[in-house]
This record gives C-alpha cells, structure tokens and sequence, in this order.
C-alpha cells in the first residue's frame, strides 16, 4: 500500500532526459531545447494589479474571513505576522544559494532517479511542455539527510538541520490555516478534520533556483500549472518572478516584501470547497540581471484520505477519490486532472 507522496510519484517514473538539468553556469545563450515563443508579457510589472493581491495580517481579528476572501478572489495571499522568524526563512535560502552554486557534477551525485520523487533536477512537470524550463530543483520529502549526504558526505549537517525545522514550522503554520479553512467552509465533521497533524501526511520541500538568463522573454522559469497540494507555502527571495493568473488581469505578478509569506491554493482545496476557493495557476519568468530563489512547502492530507466536496448546501462538482487517485491522475494529465473528476460532465 502507497503511504508516502514518495511512493506515490514512484509509481509515475519520468524520463531520465526530463530530469537533467542543463549547466546554466556554462551558457551565454539560449539553447533550442529552452526556446519558448517570445513573450509579450513577460517584462510587464503591472504595478496597480500585482498590489491587488491581498496582504493579511495573521494577527488580524479579521484574518479567517480576510484568508477567505483572497482564496474566493485570488487562490492567494501573503502573509505576515505568521510567526516564522525571519531567520528561519533566510537561513533556507542562504542554504539553496551554497546548494545551487556547487558545480553541476556535484549536484549531479543527488540527481533524481527516474522513479524517484527526491533530490536534485527539473521541475517534476517538465514532460508535460515541448522546451524546458529555466531552472534547477531539489526536493525535500522527510528527512533531507539522504540526498544532501551524497552532495556533502560529511558535512551536511547544517543543511539538515536548517531543512528539518524549516519543514517543522512550516507544518504547523500550514495546519493553522487549515483549521481556519474548515472553519470557513463549515459542516466539517471531526472524522473529516482528523487527518490535520498526523505523521503520514503528504508534504514536501522543493527548493527552487532560476539562474540569469541572457534572454529572459524567451525563456520560461517554471510553466504555468496548478499545484496538487491543499496548501503552497512559499518564502520567495526579494526578486520579482512569480505571477498568478486572475480572469481579466492576466498574468499579477507577486512583488516579494520582506518577511511575508505568499499563500496559494492548490487542486485539493478546490475539491474540498467544491470550486469556492480556486487553484491558483501560477508560473515563474526569469530575469536577464538576477537569480531567483524560492523555497515552497506543500502541505496535502494522506494517501488513503478520502478527499470529497465539503460544500452541503450544492450539489457536488466532483467525485469523491482518495489523495492517492487523484495524484496519478494528475501524474498523467497536469492540466487536466479536475476535469477527469468533474460531475458537471456526467449527466
């Protein structure tokens, strides 16, 4: 029986060309193989729009209703006063930058295996796009010790110990919010609720890096997609790059400030409010002047948890499937997988 999101993405092996990434140390121009059509927004602040995204304030009396509005509106937040030192974060992305700037047959000794879901590569969605993406991974699921070591050997303590409590304090953070979430959508029962704070949950760290680009509107950071999770937490470096899709805004970029944390929803959560809250479909453009980092936290109940629309008073848009199910769907079809368990269709 599959227990782990590990175990899980195993079952999915991907090629091993969808895995490798390219020495971007070593280029001064960009290859074919990560050619994108050039964009014609890629370059666009849209200043006005992007400050729409709204900012709340953990603390705020008002947050559980606040968080509900921006999952209605938006599939996302940021987030203050959250409660994770700043050093925390920082200490991640000071250990992302000395990971990723090791040389590429260094970190090539933590590579992916093809039916692996941990260590060093591309983004796990490469196979569903003709160009690659502009960016190198290193996904954390459990303990980090196991891939760092074959990087560092020895000295890879720090590493993992800066991981591990990352990891610690995102999770409680992710199970505050749950709580807050379920209390929004109500009717939930404690059966429903009880999965929150168990060991065998579906979470991972995946520490990204988007290296300059020489030519930035004809490269892609990461592709547009929604993540699988109930919950993305993501500390992002000061450097514009993440966008969300809003219908009629197009593509809001999400200007960093300082010690907040952006929030967005994923598949799951659009499932389990029966498509009140959206999934937030995001994406990451590259800049020509200076390297990105990010460190995003996926937070989803367990394998065997039953995941049905939580919403009494409509009919339900969706079938109910467990977390398992719903990942290898996905695993087959990224941009499709909400349709394949859409009710709307089955008349």
């Amino acid at each position: 029986m599959v227990t782990t999101l590990s175990e899980a993405y195993r079952d999915h092996p991907l090629h091993l060309h969808h895995i490798i990434p390219l020495d971007f140390s070593s280029l001064r121009t960009i290859p074919d193989s990560h050619a994108w059509p050039q964009s014609e927004d890629g370059d666009d602040d849209n200043h006005g729009a992007g400050s729409c995204i709204p900012i709340i304030d953990l603390m705020d009396p008002s947050a559980m209703e606040l968080i509900g509005l921006a999952c209605e509106n938006w599939g996302a937040f940021q987030l203050t006063n959250h409660g994770i030192p700043l050093s925390v974060a920082e200490g991640v992305e000071e250990e992302a930058k000395r990971l990723f700037a090791l040389p590429a047959d260094q970190k090539l000794k933590a590579l992916r295996s093809a039916a692996g879901a941990t260590g060093y590569g591309r983004a796990r969605i490469s196979p569903f796009f003709p160009k690659h993406m502009w960016h190198e991974g290193f996904t954390i699921m459990g303990s980090p010790c196991d891939d760092a070591k074959k990087i560092w050997h020895n000295d890879c303590a720090r590493f993992c110990h800066i991981m591990n409590n990352y990891q610690k304090q995102m999770k409680a953070l992710a199970e505050k919010l749950t709580h807050m979430i379920f209390n929004l959508l109500g009717n939930i029962s404690e059966e429903q609720k009880r999965w929150i704070g168990s060991t065998n949950l579906c979470e991972a760290v995946q520490l990204n890096f988007y290296p300059c680009c020489p030519e930035p509107n004809r490269a892609m950071g990461l592709a547009p997609h929604t993540d699988t999770s109930l919950l993305t937490i993501l500390h992002q470096s000061q450097t514009n790059g993440l966008q969300i899709f809003q219908e009629g805004a197009g593509w809001v970029p999400v200007h960093p400030h300082p010690g907040t944390l952006f929030v967005h929803t994923g598949d799951i959560l659009h499932i389990l409010s029966n498509s009140w809250f959206r999934c937030a479909l995001h994406r990451v453009m590259v800049n020509s002047m200076r390297q990105r980092y990010s460190a995003a936290y996926f937070y989803a109940p367990p394998m065997d948890h039953v995941v049905s629309p939580l919403v009494l008073d409509s009919l339900p848009r969706f079938r109910s499937l467990t977390v398992k199910e719903y990942i290898g769907i996905k695993a087959k079809n990224l941009g499709g997988a909400l349709s394949l368990i859409s009710m709307l269709n089955n008349n």
